[in-house]
């Protein structure tokens, strides 16, 4: 029998195991916010009877909440910050993805209405979560004129750091200002987490800035030597940013990057993906996620695309019914690999809130959780490709994600061109081969509609007494 105080220490190393951050890490949480788009016009045009400035026209009941043609009112931003407060009051830390100003032509803002809009959510994060850390990325609305974000300093990345100061050290500090990219330790001592921030609006294909830049602010660069310096030091990391590369799902060939810029990022992560635990952008508004391959066509990596607050009903082309339902996410992960656990989605139904009206207080329920509704262990590159193969194979599996997709909101049957636009956006992020996929899922299903219609002929032929 060994002797007490040999007993002693061996129990001491025990706790020190346990206590000790990387070595018995457990589980954490965190919120992961996008796309607020807040309308300060809203409730004045409501009052008089006008369309909402974010609405480009378009005439719907302006309900106490918000309606589903107009950006965010303050209403509805202070009742998701309620509500995430209510679910998860002290999480380990919170995304932040951008796009803060409404969807009105760039003359109708201006330099100073954007900071000031930046400055009001800023606080309104800051309240909700005092204390926390928060990382935060731009959106391609939170310039002026929208989407031309340089790769070189500016006023407006110089106040929106100042905005943001507490939440970033002076080395961060120094990057946003010159290009709005940063990157910094996940909080709490010996964590070996990180969180990459990047300012993916200089790959936009409207921002006209960048457009014959190789790499705009030397960001490429600066990522690849960031992803270089976490994996010598034994790091994990998040990257997070608002506009993703790839193709929008809800409408056919619509990229978001330039051609170049979309090859160069799938390059990186393909390069470094052994470090890259997950990443997380928005811009889409809705609820999806992308896939990364290895050369071999093994899947590699995966990006989140969260839904947004704001319920706006996009006027892109060739989008149909695209509005959604106001949405909030927590993550949950594994604080020392930083692997995702699993997710959920708390969303409001918006129409339902609006018929009950301003009286009380709406409720934003939870919508799913990601190893429930899908059937997967985690939210591992692997788990996610589980996923994508259900959605793939199985019509129940594909028309729960579709709804998931606007929150609820958009409940018809997605269909065969449907399920192509969906499956190729989420497997295929490579120009070239998007265009494959499109091109062979949609071959396949005229196919398919082309022998449906013979059979049918051939049985028509062989008893016409049952068909007439």
């Amino acid at each position: 029998m060994a002797p007490p105080g040999q007993l002693l220490a061996l129990l001491w190393l025990c706790l020190l195991a346990v206590a000790l951050p990387g070595t018995g890490a457990g589980s954490g949480r965190f919120w992961h916010l996008t796309d607020l788009h807040w309308d300060p016009g809203y409730e004045a045009a409501a009052a008089a009877g006008r369309p909402c400035p974010s609405g480009g026209g378009r005439a719907e009941p302006a309900g106490p909440w918000g309606s589903y043609v107009c950006d965010a009112p303050w209403s509805l931003l202070r009742s998701a910050a309620r509500a995430m407060r209510a679910r998860l009051p002290a999480p380990d830390f919170v995304l932040w993805t951008g796009d803060d100003t409404p969807h009105v032509p760039s003359e109708q803002l201006g330099e100073e209405k954007v900071l000031h809009i930046i400055a009001n959510l800023t606080s309104l994060i800051t309240e909700t979560f005092p204390g926390t850390k928060v990382y935060a990325a731009m959106g391609n609305h939170d310039f002026h004129p929208k989407n031309q974000f340089p790769g070189k300093e500016h006023r407006i990345y110089n106040q929106t750091a100042e905005l943001w100061r507490p939440w970033l050290s002076d080395a961060s500090l120094h990057l946003f200002r010159t290009g709005a990219f940063y990157s910094e330790k996940l909080p709490g001592p010996g964590t070996r987490g990180r969180v990459v921030v990047l300012n993916t609006n200089l790959y936009y294909d409207q921002n006209e800035e960048t457009a014959a830049e190789e790499d705009p602010g030397g960001q490429f660069q600066w990522l690849e030597e960031t992803l270089t310096n976490a994996s010598r030091a034994d790091e994990m990391v998040y990257i997070v940013g608002h506009v993703p590369p790839g193709f929008f799902e809800k409408t056919r060939g619509k990229p978001w990057f330039r051609r170049g810029f979309n090859q160069r990022y799938l390059g990186i992560v393909q390069r470094h993906h052994r470090v890259i635990a997950a990443q997380f952008f928005g811009h889409h508004h809705t609820d999806s996620f992308r896939m990364f391959y290895s050369h071999t066509g093994a899947p590699i990596n995966v990006m989140f695309l969260a839904p947004g607050v704001t319920p706006w009903k996009t006027t892109l082309p060739g989008v149909s019914n695209g509005a959604n339902n106001p949405a909030i996410r927590v993550v949950h992960y594994d604080q020392d690999t930083l692997q995702v656990l699993d997710m959920v989605t708390y969303y409001l139904n918006l129409t339902r809130a609006n018929m009950m009206g301003s009286a009380g207080l709406p409720e934003w329920e939870e919508e799913y959780r990601l190893t429930e509704a899908f059937q997967v262990p985690d939210g591992s590159a692997g788990s996610m490709q589980r996923v994508l193969e259900k959605i793939s194979r199985d019509p129940q599996y594909l028309q729960l994600y579709y709804e998931l997709n606007s929150a609820r909101y958009d409940l018809e049957l997605c269909q065969q061109e449907c399920r192509v636009d969906h499956l190729c956006a989420i497997r295929e992020m490579d120009f070239t081969k998007y265009d494959e996929c499109v091109k062979t899922n949609s071959s396949a299903s005229a196919a398919s509609s082309v022998w449906l219609l013979v059979f049918c002929i051939f049985l028509g032929l062989l008893h016409p007494q049952q068909v007439l």
